[in-house]
Parts: structure tokens; C-alpha cells; sequence
């Protein structure tokens, strides 16, 4: 197989819009991947890396093949509704001048190049349940062994809907992707970018129950993770964890660290509201969620993992979330900016043996 060099392969464009992205997604490529030392499991499941892509840049199945021929290990396919929903308006990812964020920060100026972070604004969107379904099915028979599939779902809440009945949606979304192949199943709990309580579940911690025990009767034995946003103490995780821990086979964090966004002229950004900053700026506190998280799971004698999501893109960097307690360790701006980041930390990794 031929190497790869970063310059030749194809991205996601940030400035085309979401469906232009979804249209236009990259083939696999062929390439010589290094194998990861040790044995690794995701939520008991036999995988060749604790290598893995949350669900943002995983726009459809194309997108899927196309990292997991790049040395990702476990996908996660982009959050799916059991309706048709637009993404934003443009900009999707505008990339930001900001230091290490911990959460209380407020009007990060905008970058034209990217820098290492960017605001996310996509709202997630969704294509029709026909569409996903039958992409899911497609994708999972083509992903190579030693390779898993993750389905992330969202509920589509309407006005006059009660919490049940976005448990149902939840649920009802969750089997359809069980039933197209998915191999785990993950619900989105948080999404800095919606207001609705779709998108703050991680901080309604008995709707949270609810939701994740009405989707635990729909999956069956089906590995079920929960994705998480940005928590700084260990109340708020030991609440979480008393309302959904008899249910979930882990737990994935950090969704972003959300601030406010202005331009080069002092104007704020996407009307002012905050949008979930992803990249290198969110590494500190991720890790530091991910300690925090591995002590209450350890205090409780809980057996969840933990995916450690946000700003990874070095070799020590996956090497610090596991030894913060993080059982893998998926990576989404890096390898969007650049698509050879896995491959990297694999040669990287293998080279320490």
C-alpha cells in the first residue's frame, strides 16, 4: 500500500454548506496502518484501537469508510431523527482565536485560518429515517473487521410533547438503527447549539433517567452510550450518574465548551447565542471531565466506560485521556483539519513498544 500524505486528501470544506458535504464525501483510500499495541474492547465488543470519530464529521457512510480507512477504529455515524431536519445556515464551523477554555468564557474573536478550534453551529440536522437507515445497513457491511459502527440518535421534541413522549422518540430511533446493523447505540444528550431540552438532557438529570431507560428496553443488549457536555463538579456528575448509570455501557464527553462568538468588527455571531467550541481549546477541561468522571463511576462501582472527546490530536494526548480514566478516545477537529491524525498516533503509539 502507498503512504499518504495530509495535502492530498480530500475534507470537509467549511465553506460549503452541510448538504454540499454530505453529497460530496471522500472514497476510502489504501493505506499501510499501523497496528496498535495491546488488546483493546469498546463496551465489550473486541476492536483493534481505543482509537474512535464522535459522530460530527461522520456526515454519511461514505464519510464513515473514508476515516475508517484512515485508522479509526470506532465510527459514529452523524445524529440521526426519526424526522428530516435542515442544518443551519452557514457558517457551520468558524474557526476562533481562544486559549484553553473552562467554560465561563464570552466572546471569542473569530480567525480567517483555522487555528486549532472552531465554534460548531450545524444544530443537527438530519436526513429522513429512510435514507439513514438504509446508509447504516450499506456502511456496516462494508466496514472492514476489527472495525464498529456507533449510531448517534437525538429526539425530535415537539411543543405539546411530554417527557415520555420524547423517551418514545429517542427509542424509536435507537431500534431503527439497531435493526439497520448499528453495533452500539448513542444518544445525544447535549447540544450546545439547540435550546430545546433535546439538546440538555445531560443537565435534566431525572428526564435523563426517563429517556435512557426507555431506550435500554429498545436496544436490548446493544452497547448504549450517552454523550455528555461540559461538567465541572462532582455533584452534577454524581446526579447524572445515580439518574442514568443502570442503563449505559459508557459515557462520552466533552460535547464542546460553549461561548459566544465576534467577528473582526465586535459583532456577535449566529445572533448572539453561544455555540459549542470543538478543537485543541477544550483539551484541559476534557481531561479534567474525564478524571472527574472516572472518580465518581470508581466511588460508585459502576461498570461504565468513558470516551474521552475534545481536542486530542498527538500520540500523548491519547495517552493522557487514558490515563485520566478514559477506556478510548475519539477525535473529530483534528482529523478534519488534518485526515492522516489517526494514522499518525497509531505510528506514534506503535513505535513506543
Amino acid at each position: 500500500m502507498k503512504s499518504i500524505v495530509a495535502t492530498d486528501l480530500p475534507r470537509y470544506d467549511i465553506s460549503k454548506n452541510y448538504r454540499w458535504n454530505y453529497d460530496h464525501a471522500p472514497d476510502p483510500v489504501e493505506v499501510e496502518s499501523a497496528k496498535m499495541p495491546g488488546e483493546w474492547t469498546f463496551c465489550g465488543l473486541p476492536v483493534d484501537s481505543p482509537l474512535g470519530m464522535p459522530a460530527g464529521p461522520l456526515l454519511n457512510g461514505r464519510w464513515v469508510l473514508f476515516y475508517a480507512s484512515l485508522g479509526f477504529d470506532v465510527l459514529t455515524y452523524k445524529t440521526v431523527r426519526s424526522s428530516s431536519r435542515d442544518c443551519y445556515a452557514l457558517p457551520n464551523l468558524q474557526p476562533v482565536v481562544t486559549a484553553q477554555l473552562q467554560g465561563d468564557e464570552q466572546r471569542l474573536p473569530t480567525s480567517a485560518d483555522m487555528q486549532g478550534s472552531w465554534a460548531v453551529s450545524f444544530g443537527m440536522p438530519s436526513m429522513s429515517p429512510e435514507d439513514w437507515r438504509a446508509d447504516v445497513e450499506r456502511t456496516r457491511d462494508a466496514l472492514p473487521a476489527g472495525k464498529l459502527l456507533s449510531v448517534s440518535v437525538v429526539g425530535t421534541v415537539q411543543p405539546d410533547w411530554t417527557i415520555d413522549d420524547l423517551a418514545d422518540d429517542y427509542a424509536r430511533c435507537a431500534r431503527w438503527a439497531v435493526d439497520s446493523g448499528a453495533d452500539c447505540i448513542e444518544t445525544n444528550f447535549s447540544c450546545p447549539n439547540v435550546s430545546t431540552c433535546d439538546g440538555q438532557l445531560f443537565q435534566q438529570h431525572d428526564a435523563a433517567g426517563i429517556v435512557a431507560a426507555r431506550v435500554r428496553e429498545a436496544v436490548g443488549e446493544t452497547p448504549y452510550i450517552i454523550k455528555a457536555g461540559h461538567v465541572r463538579d462532582a455533584a452534577t456528575v454524581g446526579s447524572l450518574l445515580d439518574a442514568v448509570g443502570p442503563y449505559v455501557n459508557a459515557l462520552a464527553m466533552t460535547n464542546s465548551v460553549a461561548a459566544t462568538v465576534q467577528d473582526e468588527n465586535g459583532e456577535l455571531l449566529f445572533d448572539g447565542a453561544s455555540r459549542g467550541i470543538c478543537g485543541d481549546a477544550t483539551r484541559t477541561a476534557s481531561i479534567g471531565q474525564t478524571r472527574l468522571f472516572a472518580e465518581e463511576i470508581a466511588a460508585r462501582d459502576l461498570p461504565i466506560e468513558i470516551i474521552g472527546v475534545g481536542g486530542a490530536s498527538t500520540a500523548e494526548h491519547v495517552h493522557n485521556y487514558l490515563s485520566a480514566g478514559a477506556n478510548a478516545v475519539h477525535i473529530a477537529t483534528a482529523a478534519m483539519v488534518d485526515p492522516t491524525t489517526a494514522l499518525r498516533i497509531r505510528t506514534e503509539l506503535a513505535a513506543q513498544t
